[in-house]
């Protein structure tokens, strides 16, 4: 190899390491900004889904070494608010998924990608064929979740009614069906279970019930009243308007 011709590869190599550097200390830096939400908003109900088994994965997603909600300070701060004005009407939130690990985002790309597993179909995705997740906008190789600033959450009634327990091997109920026959959970009524990949999710769906609808409202209008957008597809995904990181994706593991 000519003498320049090495010059030039190391250079770049060189460049790559830094840069790759650079950016894993800008993400450990930028942790800092990162909290634990269950500390700083009292009386949040926590859900973690994919740090159980109960989600369309049938399994712990990776990254999640602890059942915790962790966001930016500024989507905590915002989010207290929305909990502020629930609470003065005997409710409460309850989240399902806050801060995504890019990692965890890569599991659920393998996991699309593998169209023979499908032991979670018939809850969580029982109308459409797997391998139409990335083209209906279902899964993605990178969330908003990994930029610290979105959140999936319902409102639960106060005092919190009992969860119905899941556990593996279960018979499993289509998250479209009715409350009384889809998965106990103690959130008001909002038309679908969560992550239900079905038209029935889309947050201004028509078809669901008057009173689910006046419920899913509910909780848009006071995501947005506080800064928060929703993602029209899932009527439990909303990300901070401001967001402090729009375009960097962390990866560090929720423990």
């Amino acid at each position: 190899m000519k003498k320049s011709v090495f010059v030039i590869v190391l250079c770049c190599v060189f460049n790559a390491l830094t840069l790759s550097s650079c950016s894993s200390a800008t993400q450990i830096r930028h942790q800092d900004n990162f909290v634990d939400v269950a500390q700083n908003i009292p009386g949040l109900e926590l859900d973690i889904r994919y740090f159980g088994e109960h989600n369309f994965l049938g399994a712990r997603a990776d990254g999640y070494l602890a059942p915790k909600c962790l966001l930016t300070k500024e989507a905590a701060s915002a989010l207290l608010n929305v909990q502020h004005e629930l609470n003065k009407h005997a409710l409460t939130l309850k989240i399902y998924d806050c801060y995504r690990p890019q990692q965890a985002v890569d599991h659920f790309v393998r996991w699309a990608k593998d169209v023979d597993d499908v032991k979670t179909k018939k809850e969580f995705y029982p109308a459409l064929d797997k391998t139409n997740l990335f083209k209906d906008g279902y899964i993605s190789e990178k969330s908003g979740h990994s930029r610290g600033s979105t959140i999936d959450l319902t409102i639960v009634p106060l005092p919190v009614p009992k969860q119905e327990e899941y556990f593996p091997e279960q018979d499993l109920r289509e998250c479209y069906l009715d409350i009384n026959k889809r998965f106990k959970d103690n959130s008001i009524d909002m038309g679908t279970g969560f992550d239900c990949f079905h038209t029935q999710s889309h947050t201004e769906n028509k078809e669901i019930g008057y009173q689910q609808r006046v419920n899913r409202m509910l909780l848009k209008t006071l995501m947005e009243k506080h800064g928060f957008k929703n993602y029209a597809k899932e009527w439990w995904h909303f990300t901070l308007d401001n967001e402090p990181y729009p375009d960097t994706y962390f990866d560090f593991p929720i423990e």
